[in-house]
């Protein structure tokens, strides 16, 4: 199975079918497939982030097209476990840009974003050159190639995600379960806009490359937490290593399309904001039937059809 839940599951568990709603929508809904209710107990007061002083545009775009030195054990690891977190991917002023261009993002784009939800846009570089030099950038784009050990990267798209202030779980998932592209040579850069204490929820990855073997079998809910629940239960079963560390300004994790991830609530009084952007290997197709799960997938591989192989305008190639 690859690029989606295998269609027997799909028919069993109500999933074959197209989203009709938009990707904030998705959101909501998917928030509440997540164990454990809401908690009403006092936020850890944290202030917003203080602004830095910009990089100078020549510096920043020298940076973005610079590699990031991956090294031998970086590349096992991310083999191994399906995850590899990397230190000083982007340098503080660099980060403190993109966070503010995001947050006017959202602004401009009349986004609600009230406590407790889960705000997210996406293919915001096709509205913005200034988001388009980070989500374009071979800095990330390379490094996603790297770590697959492909020849090179297509953008699939670019996501927004502000966990707000009370915003509860991301249930566990796999992105292989939810991405369209029938490829399992797909990866998610994943950037915190700020320090992220565990208190605030940073994305946290089960090792280990194969675990989605251990669950196959569970029946995914679109209506309940079931599905989360009995991951949770067979990883503990199973005495599954989890990294849950926060994040430092700056450290980027890359997670594989087959690694298991969650995300705490955001416990504190500040958004949790991150750009998260997939990149899948050129030559990739799209799969022969997406499901629910996938989302808005028509609008991030516009005029693509199911077993075609990818190429789109809004997939450029970036390494």
């Amino acid at each position: 199975m690859s690029g989606n839940v295998s269609q027997s599951h799909a028919a069993r568990d109500g999933l074959d079918t197209a989203w009709t709603g938009d990707n904030n929508e998705w959101w909501d809904w998917y928030l509440t497939l997540a164990d454990g209710g809401a908690d009403d107990g006092p936020l850890l007061d944290l202030a917003e982030p203080d602004a830095l002083p910009e990089p100078p545009a020549d510096e920043l775009s020298a940076l973005l097209a610079e590699t990031y030195p991956v090294s031998a054990e970086q590349r096992a690891a991310f083999a191994r476990d399906g995850f590899v977190k990397l230190p000083g991917v982007l340098p503080p002023a660099a980060v403190s840009r993109l966070r503010r261009l995001l947050v006017e993002h959202l602004a401009a784009e009349q986004r609600d974003r009230p406590a407790g939800r889960f705000t997210s846009d996406e293919l915001m570089w096709t509205r913005s050159g200034e988001i388009a030099q980070f989500v374009l950038a071979r800095r990330l784009g390379r490094l996603v190639a790297d770590l697959l050990d492909v020849a090179d990267v297509r953008i699939y798209h670019d996501n927004v995600l502000a966990k707000e202030p009370a915003c509860g779980r991301t249930p566990w998932h796999f992105d292989d379960h939810h991405f369209p592209i029938d490829s399992q040579q797909v990866a998610t850069v994943w950037v915190p806009l700020q320090q992220t204490p565990r208190e605030m929820g940073p994305l946290s990855f089960a090792r280990g490359v194969d675990l989605h073997r251990l669950v196959d079998d569970v029946p995914f809910s679109t209506t309940d937490a079931s599905y989360d629940r009995a991951v949770s239960r067979a990883f503990a079963g199973a005495e599954v290593s989890v990294e849950d560390g926060p994040f430092e300004l700056g450290e980027v994790s890359v997670h594989s399309s087959l690694c298991f991830h969650t995300a705490g609530p955001n416990r504190t009084t500040a958004p949790r904001m991150v750009l998260a952007t997939t990149y899948f290997a050129d030559g990739a197709a799209v799969v022969p039937r997406p499901t629910l799960v996938s989302g808005e997938w028509q609008q991030f591989l516009p005029g693509a059809q199911p077993g075609e192989v990818i190429d789109t305008p809004v997939n450029p190639v970036v390494s």
